[in-house]
């Protein structure tokens, strides 16, 4: 029901943690208004940009699938400095951001990027219809919470219920022989949780690459958002039925 009503703007967590500001809110208000009136050189005060919700979070947010995946697989990119990095997807604003602040980059992605940013040279791309120029075009290449999106027309993107194996061969066929790809997905008991993503069975996924790729480490960030890094990829497998919404973050090199 929350995804439901979130989907319409209406977000009962946040409009609780609001209420429970407000009352906050203008204590404070009053009390720096009190303040000013006896000051030399008033401020113009007014109460029109309420933030209700800071009085009660962290300094920042450091946990979860997104915060993890896109430091350490920038890290591993700024170590292993391959000659050419192309990223397909992944998060302008993380992922993207990161690799940008230390080197060059591509980005593909469906949609459109309207904003011109430093180190960042952008394609509007389908990934089930790769153009044959760019077959091995890159010798590093990244595709971080992608594969559960691709057909399922969240991006208006055509339905195909397994665009995700078809992404799978377009990201083998980007990449140079003993190229690099850095993947990640969510994993759990396997579903289609739609309109919005799939959630991989890891002993599936993990075996869809046999063919393309060899496994050279396996990562995960599980439940709780805690990162889990050089893990054993068979006893994650064996107790990962257990997991609701984790991430496997793999790095693959092309057969």
């Amino acid at each position: 029901m929350n995804r439901w009503l979130r989907s319409f703007g209406i977000d009962p967590p946040t409009f609780y943690t609001s209420l429970k500001g407000l009352r906050r809110f203008w204590r404070d208000y009053h009390k720096i208004e009190t303040l000013n009136s006896s000051t030399s050189y008033p401020w113009i005060i007014k109460p029109n940009y309420p933030c209700l919700h800071d009085f009660y979070g962290q300094s920042g947010v450091a946990s979860g699938h997104y915060f993890h995946q896109d430091l350490y697989v920038a890290q591993k990119i700024f170590r292993n400095a391959p000659i050419k990095h192309v990223d397909v997807g992944s998060r302008i604003d993380g992922f993207v951001a990161h690799v940008a602040s230390f080197r060059a980059l591509e980005v593909f992605d469906y949609r459109e990027l309207s904003p011109i940013i430093p180190n960042v040279t952008f394609r509007q791309f389908d990934l089930l219809s790769v153009p044959a120029q760019l077959d091995a075009c890159c010798d590093s290449l990244s595709c971080l919470h992608v594969l559960e999106h691709i057909g399922l027309g969240r991006y208006g993107d055509p339905i195909d219920l397994s665009g995700h194996l078809r992404a799978l061969e377009s990201l083998a066929k980007l990449l140079k022989p003993k190229g690099t790809l850095y993947l990640s997905a969510p994993i759990g008991a396997e579903r289609i949780e739609y309109n919005a993503h799939r959630v991989f069975s890891l002993k599936r996924i993990s075996g869809w690459f046999a063919t393309l790729f060899e496994i050279v480490d396996f990562s995960y960030v599980d439940d709780a958002g805690h990162l889990h890094t050089e893990a054993n990829l068979q006893e994650v497998i064996e107790r990962s039925e257990e997991f609701t919404y984790s991430l496997a973050i793999f790095e693959l090199r092309r057969i």
